[in-house]
């Protein structure tokens, strides 16, 4: 293979995030032939010997894994808190994998792990505008101006959100809570709960049901499975060609819900 710039290189061998592999560069742990690697530097693990720690790196085949992952656990790969995470649920599996973007400790749903770096961090880029639909109870029932708010945009941080698709699902019920399915195409920090917020109708409980072209509802929280070859060539289909943002709007990084 040519030479990659060592950040991605560990990314593509599934070994961290391309923002772990970052720190570790910068911490003094990765090595090129014995001497220290530079942040930007590239190498060929071909022709070269590129080690963490002192072990040498090797690329692995990309695998992707697709998790429902329940309230009240971390979208981490390890927690000095000695918190539940998500690796915690998977069992068995045998090779290096890390969550795909987040999902925020106190909701659920699914959730990617893989150790594909470049496609993963195609899926989470703004540019390509990936979907996320989600499934929130809130309190109260929102009105016709409160979903088209909703639908418009909420500002937050100064921008407004990209238009979304919002629907209520229980209008006329009576129980005190609304339930709205939404699908946004950008991933600002909290973002659901914050546009929820907004408007008067706080989130109680969020799921999220679904990220570009992939759902499984027969997942139960903390279950997990291995996607399929069609589900793969999907996500990378999804991310073929980046999506117009409506004019003036900004992109934003990919976070939690």
């Amino acid at each position: 293979m040519a030479a990659e710039r060592v950040q991605k290189l560990l990314a593509s061998a599934g070994l961290a995030s391309r923002r772990t592999a970052e720190e570790w560069i910068r911490a003094g742990r990765v090595r090129i032939d014995g001497r220290v690697a530079v942040l930007g530097e590239r190498a060929d693990p071909a022709q070269q010997a590129v080690t963490v720690d002192g072990r040498r790196v090797r690329l692995a085949a990309p695998v992707w894994w697709a998790v429902h992952k329940p309230r009240g656990v971390l979208t981490t790969v390890r927690d000095t808190g000695g918190r539940r995470t998500v690796m915690d649920l998977l069992g068995g599996v045998r090779e290096y994998v890390y969550p795909v973007g987040r999902l925020d400790y106190d909701t659920e749903g699914l959730l990617l792990l893989t150790n594909d770096g470049d496609l993963a961090a195609q899926l989470t880029h703004p540019r390509h505008g990936v979907e996320r639909s989600y499934e929130a109870r809130v309190a109260g029932i929102p009105d016709a101006e409160a979903i088209e708010r909703l639908k418009k945009g909420i500002p937050l941080d100064g921008h407004r959100t990209l238009p979304a698709d919002v629907v209520l699902v229980n209008e006329g019920r009576r129980d005190g809570a609304g339930i709205l399915r939404l699908t946004i195409r950008e991933g600002r920090n909290r973002q659901v709960r914050r546009m929820c917020e907004a408007v008067g109708h706080p989130v109680q409980k969020l799921r999220r049901t679904r990220i570009g072209p992939l759902g499984d509802r027969r997942l139960k929280p903390g279950e997990w499975r291995e996607l399929s070859e069609d589900e793969i060539r999907a996500i990378r289909k999804a991310v073929e060609r980046p999506r117009p943002l409506r004019a003036g709007a900004r992109p934003r990084g990919a976070s939690s819900r």
